[in-house]
């Protein structure tokens, strides 16, 4: 017998997502993921490591002179990595 309630898989999951409160974190994943579409190829050869710590993202850069042209270019970065996430997710960025 068929019950009358039947959900699709999709829509449970993301419905337990939103519950768990886990779309944060995972928006956080997918902005750190789509760093190097974002800067391109040659920027992503340049970083070490990139993490998230309450709303802050850090990045490890291994030149300084690419260090130093992604500070000036901070607040753009920001606002197109929010842009990507579809919302404020980014608060500041930070490089190491």
């Amino acid at each position: 017998m068929r019950r009358s309630n039947t959900q699709q898989l999709s829509e449970v999951l993301r419905e337990y997502i939103r519950e768990m409160r886990f779309d944060r974190k995972l928006k956080e994943v997918d902005v750190v993921q789509s760093w190097q579409e974002l800067l391109g190829k040659t920027i992503s050869r340049y970083t070490r490591n990139i993490y998230f710590s309450k709303g802050i993202l850090f990045v490890e850069i291994s030149s300084p002179v690419v260090k130093n042209e992604l500070i000036m270019i901070r607040e753009e970065i920001r606002s197109r990595l929010n842009k990507q996430a579809g919302e404020e997710i980014v608060t500041k960025i930070v490089f190491k």
